[in-house]
């Protein structure tokens, strides 16, 4: 009993699982020339980002649109004026980052980052930026001061499809009465998409204002002391609950992005010469079952020629196999050729059984056998190039799950870590419909 005890509180926590899982799989990362060209700032980032979950840094970004009081937000939480405001118009031009100076137990820092409003550029560099920030950030501030319009819509949207945990906040609530400030919370939850509908919209007052009446008749206004009280310590609860998880997943899900680049890259360079390849080996394999008159034999050969063209394709897209890495993936294609082509292995078998009985019956009937026996092994042939054909697409498709390259992956720890902890699937959130988007985009570029 003790000797459990004892195993059990040796356990790692997830955060502490995500490390050893991402140090071990950046150690092992192999890129060839041209991809360490070509990814050479995405990388950057991702060390960056694997540099702050090793050193327990994490990083919050307030977004939205221009004037919303993303900036006022900060400084009230800091505690004293950092961030430039302007209450004519939006001042931040360029993202901004600030450490805040409170204490939380599993983290070592705190960055808040001030970012540009989505309302100043077009949809296509919105988008762009809401992805950014969705990627660099591991959590995500959005700041409204009034109903939800369809440009903050469509920028939460990409947000939520990122798997990004977002948090809504409501500023200027001072504005309001608290009827007005129901019927406004209301109007944005009735707004919001379905994804984010479990979301509670936190208000705050950034920087509020008071009027007062002159006694020249004048009236002028006056700044009071912000009213983020609440919305503080939820935001030092969520960070001393989930910050160091929030961090941990934000690292696999940059890693996940990291790898999908990889993979794309590698399949659109070596889409044609894959499919060039597939045909020679399936040429080969047609020529010699055709010919061949032993159906034992056409198996063998039609095995051998599989696993070589395995090792061809993944000697084309750069994987390399050893030892236990290369069994698993001949025995994964196999098993995949077994239940997707069984039947033509069954047509195969008979054929080729039909075949050796007429070419063994050619002394009795004078040569006429060898007439049926022709089209017999046209028919081998077809076969034999479909199977090939399927060889080939199966195991371009493991490839494209990358298991066998890295060793365990980081978007295999989401999955397994969204399957099996309730608080990782509802940080994760719509992080499904990425991953599904993903495969289905990347599924094209498969021979």
């Amino acid at each position: 009993m003790a000797a459990t005890i004892k195993l059990m509180a040796v356990v790692p926590s997830t955060p502490e699982r995500c490390r050893q899982l991402l140090k071990k799989w950046r150690n092992n990362l192999y890129l060839n020339k041209r991809e360490q060209s070509q990814l050479a700032g995405d990388l950057i980032l991702l060390d960056l980002q694997l540099e702050r979950l090793i050193q327990r840094k994490i990083r919050i970004s307030v977004f939205g649109r221009v004037g919303v009081g993303k900036s006022s937000l900060l400084n009230a939480l800091i505690g004293h004026k950092i961030f430039q405001t302007d209450v004519a118009h939006g001042s931040t031009r360029v993202q901004k980052s600030v450490n805040w100076e409170q204490p939380i137990k599993t983290l070592s820092k705190i960055e808040l980052v001030d970012t540009p409003g989505i309302d100043e550029i077009g949809a296509a560099a919105r988008h762009r930026l809401a992805s950014r920030i969705a990627m660099q950030s591991d959590l995500v501030l959005m700041v409204l001061d009034s109903d939800i319009t369809s440009i903050e819509l469509e920028a939460l949207q990409v947000l939520l499809r990122s798997g990004k945990p977002t948090e809504l906040v409501l500023n200027r609530c001072d504005q309001w009465t608290q009827n007005q400030k129901n019927e406004l919370l209301a109007s944005i939850y009735d707004r919001l998409p379905r994804a984010a509908k479990g979301l509670k919209i936190q208000t705050v007052s950034a920087a509020p204002r008071k009027a007062k009446l002159l006694a020249n008749g004048k009236v002028r206004s006056y700044s009071r002391n912000p009213e983020v009280g609440d919305f503080k310590s939820f935001l030092v609860n969520v960070l001393t609950k989930q910050g160091e998880l929030l961090l941990a997943l934000n690292s696999l899900r940059q890693a996940a992005h990291f790898c999908q680049a990889i993979k794309r890259g590698r399949l659109e360079r070596r889409k044609e010469e894959a499919q060039s390849l597939i045909g020679r080996y399936a040429a080969i394999k047609a020529s010699g079952v055709a010919a061949n008159p032993f159906v034992i034999l056409d198996l063998a050969g039609g095995l051998a020629c599989d696993t070589a063209l395995v090792l061809q394709l993944c000697k084309l897209y750069g994987i390399h196999l050893r030892g236990p890495a290369a069994r698993q993936m001949l025995s994964k294609v196999s098993s995949y050729n077994a239940l997707l082509g069984g039947a033509q292995i069954g047509i195969q078998l008979v054929l080729g059984s039909i075949k050796q009985l007429l070419i063994l019956a050619v002394p009795i009937s004078g040569g006429m056998t060898l007439a049926p026996a022709a089209p017999i092994a046209l028919a081998q042939a077809a076969l034999a190039v479909h199977a090939t054909k399927l060889t080939g697409r199966l195991t371009a498709k493991e490839l494209l799950k990358g298991k066998q390259q890295y060793g365990v992956q980081p978007e295999a720890m989401l999955r397994r870590l969204a399957s099996s902890d309730p608080e990782v699937n509802y940080l994760l959130g719509n992080w499904r419909y990425w991953r599904a988007s993903s495969r289905r985009s990347l599924k094209v570029l498969l021979p």
